[in-house]
């Protein structure tokens, strides 16, 4: 496959499996009829979350969080379904287990289907029913293997993050996404590897999939939530590190010009991990290479990551040290187990659903 930049873009090995509102399938089994409801109207919420390769084995990072997002994000469009933050937890661990793979990159979705025998075609989105999904793969550095060390070029896109009145950034939904797909081409036909969004008072947002973090005189500063910015993960990771590290860090709103001038900047996301950035509009950041500052967030990162230093919480999932039953039927479904919420597999730092909250609320 080939991008509109040029470059190769690799086929991942996928999970020959998918979770699917409560049993595992083929992963050719996950078939969505076409006249069902996300397609026509984007109306899905999913979420995107990365299992490492560490000496004990693959560990999902922040699951529990993300998948307290996940529901967040169901509830902000008044999607009701019966899944818990442990149901889905659960299914996480257990597709991991199941596809052999030791480092993978995870996504649950939830989304409107159709009712084939009593089809609704309108906006309404009532009618229609839900399915929930999860599948993994195996996803490399999202902004390429070089742009860890190396940073990445980008430009700030003419088009805005949208209104947090007209759609909620706090809910990570297919439709937002549609306006990430808009800055990331333009961003790629001009010649950047990503764009940077302004919010619509035109203080910088994000990028189409990444938060961003702006380091001047020693100090690192984020967007806040009021500039239509999606709620972290990855985020809240970095002001914890800064934290440790004794870094001042502060969420305030940011000038596009401040951009131009920074000492560093660098983009935070599951995809994205901690990836510096070397020229914004073709002005050179700093000296054009990797900041002091960030390359200390990004060590510690990757080695809490990769389990070689302790996190500021548990932050991390090992996916071989979870209990699961070892009988399942013939549609994969894992044995119910006591306290496993049904799934098969023992429930997973219950402690972390305020902090989820926290996040969202932050």
């Amino acid at each position: 496959m080939f991008s509109k930049s040029g470059k190769d873009i690799a086929s991942p090995r996928i999970c020959d499996v998918v979770w699917h509102d409560g049993e595992f399938i083929k992963w050719t089994d996950a078939r969505v009829h076409v006249m069902s409801h996300v397609l026509h109207y984007g109306s899905s919420v999913f979420e995107g979350i990365r299992c490492y390769a560490t000496k004990s084995g693959p560990a999902v990072f922040r699951l529990r969080e993300h998948m307290q997002r996940f529901l967040n994000s169901a509830k902000i469009y008044r999607m009701d379904h019966k899944w818990t933050v442990d149901d889905l937890c659960n299914a996480s661990v257990e597709i991991v287990r199941r596809s052999g793979l030791d480092q993978c990159y995870i996504r649950p979705i939830l989304f409107r289907s159709l009712d084939e025998e009593h089809p609704a075609f309108g906006v309404n989105p009532f009618p229609n029913p839900l399915a929930c999904y999860i599948g993994a793969w195996d996803w490399g550095k999202y902004l390429g293997d070089e742009a860890i060390e190396k940073g990445v070029d980008v430009g700030v896109s003419t088009w805005n993050r949208l209104t947090p009145n007209s759609m909620p950034a706090m809910a990570k939904s297919g439709a937002n996404y549609m306006n990430s797909q808009l800055i990331k081409m333009e961003a790629l036909l001009n010649g950047y590897s990503e764009g940077i969004a302004l919010d619509d008072r035109g203080y910088v947002s994000e990028g189409s999939g990444e938060n961003i973090f702006v380091v001047s005189n020693g100090v690192v500063n984020t967007p806040p939530l009021s500039s239509s910015i999606l709620a972290g993960i990855t985020r809240d990771s970095v002001i914890q590190i800064c934290r440790e590290l004794g870094i001042t860090i502060k969420e305030r709103s940011i000038q596009r010009a401040a951009l131009y001038i920074a000492d560093e900047l660098f983009f935070s996301g599951t995809a994205a991990e901690i990836t510096p950035i070397r020229s914004v509009d073709r002005i050179t950041i700093g000296n054009g290479t990797r900041g002091d500052i960030t390359t200390k967030i990004q060590k510690v990162f990757f080695e809490i990551t990769s389990g070689e230093r302790p996190a500021p919480g548990p932050w991390l999932t090992y996916v071989n040290q979870q209990k699961t039953t070892a009988n399942a039927d013939e549609n994969g479904r894992p044995a119910k187990a006591k306290g496993t919420g049904g799934s098969g597999v023992t429930t997973v730092e219950p402690e972390l659903v305020a902090r989820a909250h926290a996040l969202a609320a932050d």
